[in-house]
């Protein structure tokens, strides 16, 4: 390939050797039938039956291919010809996850959320790529809307530039091997998420078990209520408006960032974490609120079941000053009864999470209290193994991080191969 800087605005920056000339100016609808989705009634079981696979945007995964939901459908949902072949790009058009884009690895329809495109010519992934490359731009369409919407006749619209045939073959082809490669990627991880969960469930429910350096058995672990292992300090409850990343004495530890960011052994020479903003009057904040190393931080709410409660443990603070924030516990242990980074991964054990799924109260916003969390009840092995479970799990975690890493660069790849083959 060859890198060419060349005026004109529709030929891109890098370009296979042996094509010249500009892109053409084509409206979507133009390179193949744009169809919009529609969702069958669900009290008609018999629409659920059959070869053809529904789709909706949550079954709409990264990058070139999709998972679709288990649910099939009869011709019956096809009477409106909303039939999806094969190879097809999706484009999800309205709500939060507006812009995402797929490609049916076989016939299916869609729902009324997705757009599709569906070409007669043999140049399915190029236009997935396309669409990739022209999402953003789609996406920024809906941006005075108060929920976000791309219709049929905006999307059928949308101008873009493409080559002849025989370029877009070329570049399809060039970006399916490094497609293929984040493909595998993703599965490498979530092939070690797996293997990681099933370690948790055997090693907590004693199916696997440790042994000593006598090759005997560790000894049998004991059972106690959290309110007699831990004490329970004060939070704030600083908004993200009273807090910033650029300067400050004191960061502080916000929720949504335990829901959304923070990994299960907190590291602070590791993570982001937000400084409180310096007209914020912290004088009276006790010096025992403030985090130690061994502490467990609990988000105390969350619109979903499978995140309430969940939890980090402080492992290193590297002497920086933080406070627990907005919607959060602060668990402290009694005693040294418990190796650092044990407990991060005994809070996300089954047994502790149903309990803890089960002490959980509210309708649209489920939460936990202190004295709900206070009753869970814990199982507690002796230092010895705390330490050889918490080795295990940190040495998982640090290769799923790692490959995490590779996906995350390969996406800058792709990311960057967009924007210098397309215009």
């Amino acid at each position: 390939m060859t890198n060419k800087k060349l005026k004109v605005s529709n030929v891109p920056n890098l370009r296979f050797p042996g094509f010249e000339g500009e892109w053409e100016t084509k409206k979507l609808e133009e390179i193949g039938e744009i169809v919009t989705g529609s969702t069958p009634p669900t009290n008609n079981r018999s629409y659920y039956e059959g070869e053809y696979l529904f789709v909706s945007p949550v079954d709409i995964q990264t990058n070139r291919y999709i998972e679709v939901s288990k649910t099939t459908l009869t011709e019956k949902g096809f009477k409106k010809g909303r039939k999806i072949k094969k190879g097809s790009s999706l484009f999800v058009c309205i709500g939060s996850t507006i812009g995402k884009v797929g490609q049916a690895n076989r016939d299916c329809i869609t729902n009324q959320q997705i757009n599709s495109i569906v070409t007669l010519e043999n140049n399915e992934d190029f236009l997935f790529s396309l669409l990739e490359f022209y999402s953003p731009k789609i996406k920024a369409l809906s941006a005075e809307q108060a929920v976000p919407i791309i219709n049929k006749t905006t999307f059928s619209n949308v101008q873009v530039n493409i080559p002849e045939l025989p370029e877009q073959k070329k570049i399809a082809s060039f970006l399916s091997l490094i497609d293929e490669r984040i493909v595998t990627q993703n599965k490498i991880i979530k092939e070690l998420k797996s293997s990681k969960h099933s370690f948790i469930k055997k090693i907590f429910t004693r199916e696997l078990r440790f042994r000593d350096n006598n090759d005997k058995y560790y000894p049998e672990w004991h059972e106690k209520r959290m309110k007699d292992l831990f004490t329970f300090k004060v939070t704030n409850s600083f908004s993200r408006e009273k807090l910033n990343y650029e300067n400050g004495t004191v960061k502080n530890i916000h929720y949504g960032d335990i829901h959304t960011k923070f990994q299960t052994l907190f590291d602070i020479k590791k993570e982001i974490v937000p400084y409180i903003n310096s007209n914020i009057n912290i004088t009276k904040i006790s010096e025992d609120s403030y985090c130690k190393e061994g502490d467990m931080i609990f988000a105390d709410a969350s619109e979903d079941l499978n995140d309430v409660g969940k939890s980090i443990e402080i492992i290193n603070l590297n002497n920086q000053r933080i406070l627990a924030g907005l919607h959060t516990i602060l668990a402290r242990p009694i005693s040294n009864i418990f190796s650092i980074g044990f407990c991060g991964y005994l809070f996300k054990s089954q047994k502790v999470r149903a309990q803890i799924q089960k002490e959980s109260q509210g309708s649209k916003v489920l939460s936990i209290s202190v004295n709900r969390l206070a009753n869970l009840s814990l199982s507690i092995p002796c230092l010895e193994e705390q330490i050889k479970i918490a080795n295990l799990f940190s040495s998982m975690d640090l290769k799923l991080n790692t490959e995490k890493q590779i996906l995350q660069e390969l996406e800058k790849q792709k990311k960057f191969l967009l924007q210098q083959m397309f215009v």
